[in-house]
């Protein structure tokens, strides 16, 4: 088996384990738990949900894409990139895979009429941003150094830009950075 072939069925893992948790496992467990009112095709709640589910699932493929194929790794802390991803969404803002996977938790607490669901995006949002804080940033500056101190100067964890982030490296063609 290829390295490259070894990357992609880390990334099919990750897709798996963590987002499918988050997204899939709890929000089930949830459901079943506590029940859920779907919102009839007339109500707000509906057609708010709707546009979130594609968006989301996009958005978490793009960025997991991204990761294979300019990182050379996957989304999973244990195959983390190789390489600094700053293309697509990653100009905007620093997390959008986890805002992919909040939208679609915004979308399932729409359409199941779910306050514990919607309290479970709250709790995933705090977890992550604790986890970004206090280990994965840390981690990514020791590994990528000046070039992630310069893109987390310029891009937001959270709030994305109004327009792309260009690194300085993009069109250095001697620079290994991406």
């Amino acid at each position: 088996m290829t390295e490259k072939e070894r990357t992609f069925l880390h990334v099919i893992g990750a897709i798996i384990v963590l987002p499918g948790t988050a997204v899939v496992l709890i929000p089930g467990i949830l459901v079943w738990q506590y029940g859920f009112e779907a919102p009839h095709p007339y109500d707000l709640r509906f057609w708010l949900a709707k546009p979130l589910i594609p968006g989301g699932l996009a958005l978490a493929g793009w960025t997991a894409a991204l990761f294979f194929i300019y990182g050379e790794g996957s989304p999973a802390p244990w195959h983390p990139p190789h390489r600094l991803v700053v293309r697509g969404p990653y100009k905007f803002v620093r997390n959008p895979m986890i805002a992919a996977v909040l939208m679609l938790l915004a979308a399932e607490a729409l359409l199941f009429n779910s306050d514990a669901i919607a309290l479970w995006g709250v709790l995933f949002f705090v977890l992550n941003t604790l986890y970004f804080i206090y280990s994965e940033e840390p981690a990514l500056e020791q590994r990528f150094g000046d070039y992630y101190r310069l893109y987390t100067a310029n891009v937001s964890r959270w709030l994305p830009r109004l327009s792309a982030w260009h690194p300085p490296w993009e069109d250095d063609p001697s620079c290994d950075e991406d």
